[in-house]
């Protein structure tokens, strides 16, 4: 086999930063366009209720399969894996009913002119979740035999079809925003599910063609037929009937025992995880700390102050976890296995710590200084009056450091631990869980909305340290030391302290005098903080661009 998983990592990363960019520009303009033409309250349904409801089933019913799955190929048989992927759609059946009526009869909703529209949305949601678990096998073959640039192009093709639908609807009738946003996520998933379908039922077709040398397109150069075909000799599929479940003569035979206990380990950590991520969104939605309108300031803000997270952070993290998975064996001691694997592993892991940390870095120092300057463009001096946006933005510059260097440390530790550990590992999330629910709801009562923030990045702390307790316990018997990498040079601090209090300095002089001259500044700052972190780094970006133009002349002669 000739890919190259770690180029193929980096290029699924790469890609994916550019989706979230994409995907999130469209989605602030349409909730800039919402916001100003029918209402904080609408926002506040669709972007903290329903969307917590697809993040609920979805995550639960999809997460612990595709995990467990997503071990070093040739570890399960096929029809094993196809089986156990293809229990997430009834599980997701089950888990709609379940949440739906939660979703209905259970959280106040308050809003009488809503409550058909939303009674729609949500089972809409539901509908659209199960809709997407149908394709869970396909997206999960895609992955592994890295097709990368399908997942981008249908991914886009999502963006597309849902922004469509959406602003088709609301524009003909503002009054059915929430009918709109419904009618946008159901059609985009089947959009979707079914170009997947057609595009692996073509695959398969004509790749015996390929094997040939009688394959012909007329609308596909051979270059990228070659892209496709090249290297697929372990792409053992020869129908789409392959992509269904498979009775084995026996239940044992059907599954295998290993598989089900790694999906019952990450489905308990999946439940703990959930809370852990949107705990906010649940307490919002069960306790009358805010109401809908201030839900969508919170939101607005959120996704403002999530935006290196989103964009950045976590096409990273799905990536490494992939890499990790393929790299390093759960079962076996480090020093057991590949040291080439090894060694290359602990090398990426370090140098991910080092750029997601200083990424943080950089935008908690920029961020304090131009918080306000951002949601002034955004959304105008009243929107800002108050301060409490400017005070959450500000706080999330803090969590984004926890964020960056939590989700890399935790990627690398849930690839590489064992059932056994995973299952220890469940009880301290549970805990984690817990004290999270309650410190989330008494700092909201005594902080305000901020106390939300507060708490995650306490959460946060807790398991970066939990993270690398194992790290370093994993790696001892070896000299690879990758938390090394979290120590980001000193040329690049310093630089970024002097940085941080001109724009303060900025901040406190220009602001209310000319915006685009405290803009300038900050442009040269982080010019010259880049060049810092360069300047010490420059070992790591010869390196990487020689493997970007190794893999680049290996797919020229190819």
């Amino acid at each position: 086999m000739g890919r190259n998983l770690l180029m193929s990592s980096l290029e699924n990363a790469s890609f994916n930063i550019l989706l979230q960019i994409l995907f999130r520009c469209v989605t602030f303009i349409i909730n800039a366009w919402v916001i100003r033409n029918v209402g904080h309250e609408v926002i506040g349904i669709m972007n903290v209720r329903l969307l917590l409801l697809e993040s609920t089933i979805l995550f639960l019913s999809r997460e612990p399969f595709h995990r467990a799955c997503l071990g070093q190929k040739g570890e399960f048989m096929w029809h094993h894996v196809i089986n156990q992927i293809w229990l997430s759609v009834p599980l997701s059946c089950l888990l709609s009913f379940v949440f739906v009526y939660i979703w209905l009869n259970i959280l106040p909703l308050g809003h009488p002119e809503h409550a058909f529209q939303y009674e729609f949305g949500c089972w809409s949601v539901a509908l659209s979740c199960i809709l997407e678990l149908c394709s869970a096998n396909i997206v999960l073959v895609a992955q592994l035999f890295c097709f990368v640039k399908l997942k981008v192009i249908l991914d886009t093709l999502h963006i597309f079809v849902r922004t469509v639908l959406f602003l088709s609807i609301i524009i003909y009738d503002k009054s059915l925003a929430l009918i709109a946003f419904s009618v946008a996520q159901v059609g985009s998933i089947t959009v979707i599910v079914l170009a997947y379908y057609l595009f692996f039922y073509w695959y398969i077709k004509y790749k015996p063609l390929y094997a040939k040398g009688a394959l012909k397109s007329t609308f596909l150069p051979s270059n990228i037929l070659e892209r496709l075909y090249n290297n697929m000799d372990d792409f053992n599929f020869t129908s789409l009937r392959d992509f269904f479940p498979k009775y084995v003569g026996s239940i044992n035979s059907s599954f295998n025992r290993k598989l089900n206990t790694l999906t019952l380990s990450f489905a308990k950590q999946g439940v703990v995880k959930q809370i852990l991520t949107e705990g906010e969104k649940y307490v919002m939605s069960v306790s009358p700390v805010m109401t809908f309108s201030e839900q969508a300031i919170y939101d607005v803000v959120n996704n403002l102050g999530s935006l290196a997270a989103r964009f950045v952070f976590r096409p990273i993290e799905d990536s490494s976890y992939f890499y990790f998975t393929q790299m390093v064996s759960r079962d076996l001691p480090l020093y057991k296995q590949d040291q080439y694997k090894i060694q290359e592993s602990c090398t990426v892991l370090s140098q991910v710590c080092k750029i997601v940390s200083s990424i943080g870095l950089v935008v908690l120092v920029f961020g304090f200084s131009y918080s306000r300057t951002l949601l002034t463009l955004y959304g105008g001096e009243d929107f800002v009056a108050s301060g409490l946006p400017v005070q959450l933005l500000q706080s999330h510059c803090l969590a984004i450091v926890l964020m960056a260097i939590n989700g890399i440390t935790e990627c690398y530790t849930f690839a590489t631990m064992t059932s056994a550990q995973l299952n220890s590992y469940n009880y301290i999330m549970v805990f984690f869980s817990i004290s999270f629910l309650i410190l989330s709801y008494v700092l909201t009562y005594v902080l305000g909305p901020v106390g939300f923030i507060i708490s995650n990045c306490i959460n946060m702390f807790a398991r970066v340290m939990h993270s690398v307790h194992f790290i370093n316990n994993k790696t001892r018997d070896t000299d690879y030391r990758p938390l090394q990498g979290l120590y980001v040079g000193k040329y690049f601090l310093i630089t970024l302290f002097i940085a941080g209090c001109i724009c303060k300095l900025s901040e406190n002089n220009f602001f209310y005098k000319s915006i685009l001259t405290h803009i300038a500044i900050g442009m040269l700052c982080l010019i010259c903080v880049l060049l810092s972190w360069g300047y010490e780094n420059m070992e790591l970006i010869v390196k990487t661009y020689q493997k970007i133009m190794r893999n680049e002349e290996k797919k020229a002669l190819d």
